[in-house]
């Protein structure tokens, strides 16, 4: 019996030693692992904000753009009829949109959201003021109503416009 208390006396300081260096090495890894993914994510986020902000910008920029009294002065033409001007207007709406699809991936759902309902309004908006006018009559009668329109409420993109600053001062 004397051999086998001797051999604990051994055994169990060594277990000891050896739990509780496995228990100071495990939590330094951890510690260090997470250190490290802290830093990766910092790298990514300097990394990723100026591309982020660039999308708010185009975005903006996009909602300026397809902005009904913007959108007549850029595309309305002396010659063309006011059904031409309708197609003219929405296919500008739909180029716009497509040039600037990609911009969703660095923006929020809510963002996003709002700047296709921006869209979607505005193209609405020029469809029923087109209904409003003959197909043949001159281009400039449409193009009046939909910047009296535009004068008379809130536009739709003046609202994702807000939204988005809001958001951009929120999270930069």
């Amino acid at each position: 019996m004397d051999p086998v208390i001797e051999l604990l006396k051994i055994i169990i300081p060594a277990g000891i030693v050896f739990l509780t260096s496995f228990y100071v090495i495990k939590n330094f890894l951890d510690n260090e692992t997470k250190k490290r993914m802290l830093e990766i994510k910092g790298a990514g986020k300097e990394l990723l904000t100026p591309i982020r902000l660039q999308a708010y910008e185009r975005i903006i920029l996009f909602l300026e753009r397809i902005s009904p009294n913007s959108l007549v002065m850029r595309v309305n033409k002396p010659t063309i009829t006011s059904r031409q001007l309708h197609s003219e207007l929405v296919a500008a709406i739909r180029a716009e949109f497509e040039h600037n699809l990609s911009q969703q991936i660095y923006m929020s759902a809510s963002a996003w959201e709002m700047v296709k309902n921006a869209k979607e309004e505005t193209t609405k908006l020029i469809n029923l003021l087109a209904i409003k006018v003959p197909e043949n009559a001159p281009g400039a009668e449409l193009a009046q109503l939909i910047v009296e329109a535009g004068g008379k409420t809130k536009l739709p993109t003046q609202m994702a416009i807000e939204f988005i600053k809001k958001e951009i001062a929120q999270n930069f």
